[in-house]
Order: C-alpha cells, then sequence, then structure tokens
C-alpha cells in the first residue's frame, strides 16, 4: 500500500481531475462521497460512501453535516486511521499537472515578512495583484510590503502548491480582476501568518492530526484550518502551480456572503479565536487519536 493518499470530496460524477488523480503513481485516491453524490459512478474507485463515513464515527459526522465540503474531515480521519504518512486535499476542478506530486526537498528558500503580521502568498508571485482568499482585506493595500531573508530547510508540515487558471483569490478580488493567472514561482515560506486552502495541498500526518476544515463558516473553512494550525507552530512553503484549475460555476455574490466571516474576523484571528465554531474540530482531534482499521469497510480501486 502506498504511504501516500490524495482525497477529494465531490457530488459531481468522475471529472477530468478525479480521473487524472486516480492515475498517479505512489498515491491512493480517496473520493469522500455525500448525499448527492452518484455512488454507483464511483465502483471503480477508492470510494467513503457515507454510510462508512458514519462508522468512522457518527458523533463527528452528524456534527459537521450533509451537503457541504467538509465531509472531506472524513476523508482525513480515514487517511489518518490508515498509517498514510503524506495526505493530499485537492479539489475535484484541480487538474493535475505533469509536476503534481513533487515533494519539497531540503534546500535554501526565501523567507519573506511583513510589519503587520500576515502575509499574501500572492504578494511575492508574478501576480502580485491578487490576493489569497483568506488574506484580511485590511491590510490588502501593504501587503506587498515585505522583506526578504533567505533559511535553509529540512522539510515541511505543509506545502500548499499554486494552481493555474482561475486562482483561488476570494470574491471582491474576482470581482475586481476576473483573474486567469500562469505562476512563474518556485519555492518560498514566510514567518507570518498566511492563508492556505485544501485545493492543493499536502500535509504531513502530524499536522493532519490538528487541520480541519471548519464546518458552519462559510468559504473559510479550511482557510480559518490553515491559521489555526500554524497558531499551533506548524509550518507551511508555498511551491509552484501542480495543478490547472478549472473552476466549477460559482455565484461571486453567494460567494461573497460566505465570504463575510473571513472579511470581518481574520484580522483579529491571531489574538482571537472566538468566532471559530471549535465543537466538532475537538471531537475530530478526539476521533483522530484512535488507531482503529477499518479499510476493510471501503471499496479498494
Amino acid at each position: 500500500m502506498p504511504e501516500n493518499i490524495i482525497i477529494t470530496t465531490t457530488i459531481n460524477k468522475p471529472t477530468l481531475a478525479t480521473q487524472k488523480f486516480a492515475k498517479i503513481n505512489g498515491w491512493d485516491f480517496l473520493v469522500v462521497g455525500d448525499t448527492k453524490t452518484p455512488h454507483h459512478e464511483y465502483k471503480d474507485y477508492m470510494y467513503l460512501h457515507p454510510e462508512d463515513q458514519e462508522k468512522l464515527d457518527k458523533t463527528l459526522s452528524d456534527m459537521i453535516g450533509w451537503g457541504c465540503i467538509q465531509r472531506r474531515n472524513m476523508g482525513f480521519v480515514y487517511a489518518l486511521e490508515n498509517g498514510y504518512k503524506r495526505i493530499a486535499t485537492v479539489d475535484d476542478d484541480n487538474i493535475p499537472l505533469e509536476n503534481w506530486g513533487g515533494i519539497f526537498e531540503p534546500q535554501e528558500v526565501d523567507v519573506y515578512s511583513t510589519n503587520f503580521g500576515f502575509f499574501d502568498p500572492l504578494s511575492v508571485t508574478n501576480n502580485n495583484h491578487l490576493w489569497h482568499r483568506g488574506f484580511p482585506i485590511q491590510h490588502v493595500h501593504k501587503k506587498n510590503n515585505v522583506t526578504k531573508t533567505k533559511k535553509y530547510f529540512e522539510k515541511f508540515d505543509v506545502q500548499a502548491n499554486l494552481w493555474n487558471g482561475d486562482p483561488d483569490v476570494d470574491a471582491l478580488c474576482r470581482m475586481i480582476y476576473s483573474p486567469m493567472c500562469t505562476f512563474d514561482n518556485s519555492w518560498y515560506t514566510t514567518d507570518c501568518a498566511t492563508p492556505f486552502n485544501s485545493q492543493n495541498t499536502i500535509l504531513s500526518r502530524d499536522a493532519l492530526k490538528h487541520y480541519f476544515m471548519f464546518d458552519k463558516v462559510g468559504r473559510m473553512d479550511d482557510i480559518f484550518g490553515s491559521y489555526v494550525l500554524q497558531k499551533k507552530g506548524f509550518n507551511v512553503v508555498f511551491g509552484p502551480p501542480t495543478v490547472y484549475q478549472d473552476r466549477n460555476e460559482h455565484d461571486l455574490t453567494v460567494d461573497m456572503k460566505k465570504e463575510y466571516i473571513g472579511y470581518e474576523n481574520v484580522k483579529d484571528i491571531l489574538i482571537n479565536d472566538s468566532f471559530i465554531p471549535f465543537a466538532s474540530y475537538d471531537r475530530y482531534r478526539e476521533v483522530v487519536e484512535r488507531v482503529p482499521k477499518l479499510k476493510e469497510n471501503i471499496q479498494e480501486k
């Protein structure tokens, strides 16, 4: 069995992205189903049926609810309980490029800092007029004022690779710029708080035990998870684009409403995170400390 697993959530039939991810050598590929997922379409996939998710932990499943991308947390539980060492979380509209799956190797990388405590991952790219979803908009006007040092790193807890095509910016940024991008960055990191997402990100086993896609917070589920993880001391490296995002259709006004909790609160997340509902996260932490082997309940590819 591979030591690595790719996890996605979907209510769609297999997309080009999911078909390609399923064929990547050295990685298992798990699809986490929802109540609207066409289950029969995944008979040839490694598939976590809603009934299987409730067997993992019904209490956590009930707390997360159905009809939401946070079902992916149940895939995280599965990965941890089955011993995977690296876990990639991806979206079904992110088509992997030829370089997908490359892991950071020990090297000296650029370390970026700001004087206000937050770093925008897009501020040092060739598309620095944009900003990453979850970066506090109160700081957008000064986000590109960064200083750079260099440091040698053996490894990182989180590897967040970027995305060509329609990038992961917030609704306000997308309304203004309607961007289509080709990024040319190499590896870099920061000593400030920074957002990363769940659409093309690889986490170590230790980091995943503390990473959670928060339910009931709109489009801030993975963003709040990224900040909480960093507050616990885990570090992140940003890498070159390894997917092309052919973004599913969205209503940007609806997206903006779902992001408002972030617009209002992210600026204070370093000193206050009381606006995040932690009950389900606490249950997740309890669950992932268990070690039962439940793989026999899952459809095997």
